[in-house]
């Protein structure tokens, strides 16, 4: 089984494209996930994990992910390698979206931010409505 279920903060803007055969779109972003445990008297660690998704979550998470925001990512890890110009090759562990969630509250202009969204769309766009509390709804 290869499922990850990671909770971190977006590192910079997501980076939405299109594929140049086919105009799939692909967002990439990193999440900054901090570790559950720190040495005393030092701050927490994180680690940054690229994180990829495809199609109609790449065009949401393009339009509604912004740095800084707080998002829950379930998808899973996959490597693959690639060789350069030179002929160096380059090997990379990403996490695959198949759901993302926003994690924080609502946005600092105090406007509600759409609260989550995935591939099992329960409407048209495909979010769900969370509760206006501050606790996670899991």
């Amino acid at each position: 089984m290869n499922k990850a279920i990671l909770m971190g903060r977006l590192t910079k803007e997501p980076e939405l494209r299109y594929t140049s055969a086919n105009n799939i779109p692909v967002c990439s972003f990193t999440l900054a996930v901090n570790r559950n445990y720190s040495k005393q008297g030092e701050e927490k660690q994180a680690d940054f994990i690229p994180v990829v998704a495809w199609n109609k979550l790449a065009e949401i998470c393009g339009k509604y992910f912004q740095k800084g925001r707080q998002v829950v990512v379930v998808g899973r890890i996959q490597t693959r390698t690639w060789d350069d110009n030179e002929g160096k090759r380059h090997y990379v562990t990403e996490v695959i979206a198949d759901e993302a969630y926003f994690a924080d509250g609502k946005k600092s202009e105090g406007t509600p931010g759409k609260p989550s969204f995935g591939d099992n769309s329960g409407n048209e766009d495909g979010f769900y409505p969370i509760p206006e509390d501050d606790e996670l709804p899991f």
